[in-house]
């Protein structure tokens, strides 16, 4: 049996966090929320306890209960919500800023474990308690995957992809702008040119123990070279991905900017869009007819956009200009796309270009775009569980659901921005944090 280093560098952090910090629930606990914002309606209750027996929500009930024998967690000043969902992270990877090809060439999964498990920690901190990474060393995030299920690192519920599937030279392949010359072992490991290479590599990941499938049949703006206009994986490439990850009971996640491969992973069966920015009208009439969600991913787009025009050199020699042509259409792609009514789901593609524990900086981009408060915070509670596949576990306050629920002072539906200032944390019926504080031990 080969023994994993990059598990056994998580799993010594992960015992440091064990010592240090891992707050203990109480068997049966009883919330007292002064609003509720359910994940269900989109009317708040007000003055409402919720019963928690274990890790789950046992009851949810008008006025303020007190079993006899449950722990009162009195949130009667605040409002209430379910644990959010960040449908579109990379939760190994941080942003480092100097010359992109040094740190491609010099940083190992090893470094990408390690730090990993601070962003898991400072994503939940934040009120994340779910989260669906959608691209990662595939060994690296199904480790932290198992640490964090393990109760070893402090993170959120991940639905993790492992390493994306795309095309030779397209916006997955490490070597693009690189001395062709150059290997490593891990570069052509998701790489395909044909239908036979693309049900091989998803079963292989689903071997390595991912949950879902991404897929790049698109150029992209971080990558080095690529269009992301122009469709790059073929028809028969994607639909080889798309069967074969049904067949397995995994949903598929399609990066896709430009209209024709929008809309041509849309018809092949995809279940997300992650981007979407070019699409346009005939394109919506395809996500809503096929149920497709789009993740529209606008803090990235901001974050770049941004670092673009003011440290261009942090980027590869071809992300400014492409970051400075795509990224103004995404917020009139978002706006059209839910006036139209497609289905929508919270995802920031946080990376580093924005600070992991950043993510509900997402909200008031959405809110810009045009989306209601509620459809904003539906979008990253109730949406983010039915695109994961999970709905009868998370993204809501219901009886029967996980105890992953959050508070904030304020009223977010007034002022969005609430939800960048969380103050209570609990996922499982564990207090992650409380008064705006980490909980320690």
């Amino acid at each position: 049996m080969t023994f994993n280093w990059r598990f056994a560098a998580l799993a010594g952090v992960a015992a440091v966090w064990a010592s240090a910090a891992g707050p203990v629930s109480a068997k049966d606990v009883v919330i007292h929320a002064g609003k509720l914002i359910d994940g269900v309606g989109k009317t708040p209750r007000v003055q409402v306890s919720i019963l928690i027996h274990d890790d789950r929500i046992a009851a949810v009930e008008a006025g303020y209960a007190t079993p006899a024998g449950a722990e009162v967690v009195d949130l009667s000043d605040y409002t209430v919500l379910p644990g959010l969902i960040d449908a579109h992270v990379h939760i190994t990877q941080g942003f480092h800023p100097g010359d992109p090809i040094h740190t491609r060439l010099t940083r190992t999964g090893y470094d990408d474990a390690i730090q990993s498990t601070v962003y898991a920690r400072d994503t939940l901190m934040a009120g994340f308690t779910s989260a669906r990474d959608v691209g990662a060393e595939t060994s690296v995030i199904v480790a932290l995957k198992r640490a964090i299920n393990a109760g070893v690192v402090p993170g959120p519920r991940l639905w993790v992809a492992g390493s994306p599937i795309g095309p030779t030279g397209g916006h997955s392949d490490e070597a693009n702008g690189l001395d062709p010359e150059l290997e490593h072992p891990g570069w052509n490991t998701t790489l395909v040119d044909s239908p036979e290479a693309a049900r091989r590599t998803v079963r292989l990941l689903r071997r390595q123990g991912v949950d879902l499938i991404k897929i790049m049949p698109s150029g992209g703006v971080m990558s080095i070279g690529d269009d992301p206009k122009l469709q790059l994986m073929a028809d028969d490439e994607i639909k080889a991905v798309v069967d074969t990850a049904h067949a397995l009971g995994m949903k598929v996640a399609a990066h896709a900017h430009g209209k024709a491969a929008i809309d041509h992973a849309i018809t092949l069966g995809v279940d997300s869009i992650e981007h979407g920015s070019f699409a346009d009208a005939e394109s919506y009439k395809l996500f809503k007819a096929h149920g497709t969600y789009l993740v529209p991913t606008m803090l990235v787009g901001f974050r770049v956009y941004v670092h673009a025009q003011t440290h261009p050199e942090d980027l590869n020699p071809s992300t400014v200009e492409k970051a400075l042509s795509v990224v103004p259409v995404m917020q009139k792609n978002l706006h059209d796309a839910y006036a139209a009514g497609v289905k929508i789901a919270f995802g920031t593609d946080t990376f580093g270009m924005s600070n992991h524990g950043e993510n509900a900086q997402e909200f008031a981009l959405m809110v810009k775009s045009g989306m209601s408060p509620m459809d904003a915070i539906l979008a990253a509670t109730a949406g983010g569980s039915d695109l994961i596949g999970d709905a009868q576990d998370i993204g809501s306050v219901q009886p029967g659901r996980y105890a992953d629920i959050i508070a904030i002072k304020g009223d977010p539906l007034e002022d969005v921005t609430r939800l960048e200032h969380v103050a209570f944390v609990m996922k499982g019926g564990v207090v992650y944090k409380a008064d705006g504080k980490p909980v320690v031990r």
